[in-house]
């Protein structure tokens, strides 16, 4: 089969070189099984070696490859060239809200730190015993299955209005993660996670656009998860309001 011709037409920026970011065409022979990714492949082996991005398992698993793909945030591996075809042009981008470090290199790390600081990991409870296993049925894992889909891949990150406007907002894929933990049987960190967390910029920042579930390639449905931080939040503020009224 003979492969078929497609343009792209990829940002590049490297800050050694280039006051600002400029776009650079490319023709792409392809497949009916070629990802955005095979493209970009192609591109780094045979037409400009010093193209610069992020990939790893090419399962959309790692989440190291997402980026604008004619504006939208995408996996690279998980996007097909022949759904462009129409289009007649796949224009490439970093992803947006974040800076870039090079070509669709984006730095991530105020995103990383504000997943780590919902603590996305299981805290045993105080009490559980060391050299006992920390059991979970089914029934258990389902309450929150959905929201561990999360690859942390970004892409939540820049679809959010929120996030753009204002940066310190904690972000979709912190949230989700943090509802993942809360409600996992085995975890005893939920009260401080959701005190830390209930802040201008923390859970209460959201504003409920939505774009985030939109964009989530693993429909781990960020705005659903914030939506439960939410309840979480407002049913412990009531707790704490009666616990004190109790004691006046």
């Amino acid at each position: 089969m003979n492969p078929k011709i497609i343009k792209f037409s990829v940002m590049r920026y490297r800050p050694e070189t280039d006051d600002k970011p400029h776009f650079e065409d490319f023709e792409v022979p392809f497949i009916h099984e070629s990802s955005i990714l095979d493209g970009l492949n192609y591109i780094r082996d045979n037409l400009a070696p010093d193209l610069s991005y992020r990939s790893s398992c090419r399962m959309a698993v790692c989440g190291s490859c997402s980026m604008m793909i004619n504006g939208v945030p995408k996996l690279a591996c998980k996007t097909f060239i022949r759904d462009y075809v129409k289009a007649g042009i796949i224009t490439l981008e970093p992803l947006e809200n974040f800076p870039i470090e090079r070509d669709l290199v984006v730095d991530i790390s105020d995103m990383i730190e504000k997943i780590e600081s919902v603590k996305p990991y299981i805290v045993p409870a105080n009490d559980l015993p060391d050299d006992k296993p920390n059991h979970q049925t089914p029934q258990q894992l389902e309450k929150y299955r959905q929201f561990a889909q999360c690859i942390n891949c970004g892409c939540c990150y820049a679809a959010c209005p929120q996030y753009k406007l204002h940066p310190e907002f904690i972000g979709p894929a912190a949230l989700t993660l943090m509802y993942r933990y809360n409600h996992d049987n085995r975890d005893g960190a939920a009260q401080k996670r959701i005190a830390s967390e209930s802040r201008e910029f923390g859970v209460w920042g959201c504003t409920s656009v939505g774009h985030c579930t939109n964009v989530c390639p693993k429909l781990a449905d960020p705005a659903a998860a914030v939506q439960l931080d939410k309840q979480d939040s407002a049913f412990d503020y009531v707790k704490h309001f009666l616990s004190r009224r109790k004691k006046d």
